[in-house]
């Protein structure tokens, strides 16, 4: 998906590094131009301070995409998830991060999900890093009580996992 989304802004990084803040942070195009989260309109300027880039360069990432059916049909539908990484803790919740060995592999959370599932453990939450977007994709998994050692060493031995991290 990504590589379509290069694709659109070949020979213009500044609009590259825009799609890349919009996807990251799952804010939409609308059919007007304005940058949404959710339907919260995020200034053109905001948006470009974080992407390094001019203001313009929002704007004309706007209407590229605008003007383009694929990325239209991506940046016109994306949304932000509320991530419960960060509140895990004082909710009482379990946080473990899988890094794959390769994280184009299929099954990865599959695997990682049927060990939990043996062992009683229900997941609230479960977010995987795009391995084509993120340099060090790694699959985080939220579960409603803490992850026993057990379930850990368990994860550690799958052939597709490098390693194990528990908050």
């Amino acid at each position: 998906m990504w590589a379509k989304v290069r694709r659109f802004f070949k020979g213009n990084p500044a609009q590259l590094k825009v799609a890349r803040v919009l996807y990251k942070y799952g804010f939409r195009v609308s059919e007007n131009g304005d940058i949404l989260c959710g339907d919260i309109r995020i200034p053109a300027v905001q948006i470009a301070e974080e992407a390094g880039v001019d203001r313009r360069a929002v704007d004309a990432t706007s209407e590229t995409i605008l003007n383009n059916e694929e990325p239209r049909e991506i940046f016109s539908n994306l949304r932000p998830v509320p991530f419960l990484k960060g509140i895990a803790r004082p909710l009482g919740l379990g946080l473990i991060e899988i890094i794959p060995t390769d994280a184009t592999q299929a099954g990865i959370i599959s695997e990682v999900t049927n060990v939990m599932s043996n062992h009683g453990l229900s997941v609230r939450q479960s977010i995987a890093d795009d391995p084509y977007f993120t340099a060090q994709p790694k699959l985080t998994i939220i579960t409603t009580e803490l992850i026993p050692g057990e379930v850990v060493e368990e994860l550690r031995e799958l052939p597709s996992v490098k390693s194990v991290v528990v908050y």
